[in-house]
């Protein structure tokens, strides 16, 4: 009698039970690991932003771009200092970094809305910045409290 090659049907279903109990533990590690790529690329691009800034005041007589058209006046400028601005990995509504200036104009605070989405930033006449939901905020300034957590 010869016997027939091949897998039963619960041999089948193991098989795929299994990869599917690896497939459950395995994804949630990587949706973190994405989230913490996106936490690392921000600050990165925070910091190239706050470079552009300075580079930006230093050939601009001493004078922050304003809030407005920030994004135009730093792709516009000459020399030119970037070619576009970079894009909020967390912000899905605009894609856009926030660019704040104090009152007196000698502050500024860019910052990201986090992973939560919904962190703000401000920077006051004094250059302290202040934040909202501050586990979610990632910033730059030139005040005194340069850098978020």
């Amino acid at each position: 009698m010869k016997k027939k090659k091949g897998f039963t049907l619960i041999e089948i279903v193991m098989v795929i039970a299994v990869i599917g109990i690896l497939l459950g533990l395995i994804l949630p590690r990587f949706s973190g690991m994405q989230q913490e790529g996106n936490i690392a690329k921000a600050k990165a691009e925070l910091r190239t932003l706050q470079a552009a800034i300075e580079s930006y005041y230093g050939h601009n007589n001493g004078v922050y771009p304003t809030t407005g058209n920030f994004k135009k006046s730093l792709e516009a400028a000459t020399p030119n200092i970037v070619k576009t601005v970079p894009v909020d990995p967390f912000n899905a509504s605009s894609k856009a970094y926030v660019y704040k200036l104090s009152g007196n104009k000698q502050y500024y605070v860019i910052y990201s809305v986090g992973p939560k989405g919904n962190g703000k930033a401000s920077v006051a006449n004094s250059g302290t910045v202040s934040e909202t939901n501050a586990t979610s905020c990632i910033y730059v300034s030139n005040g005194g409290n340069d850098v978020s957590p």
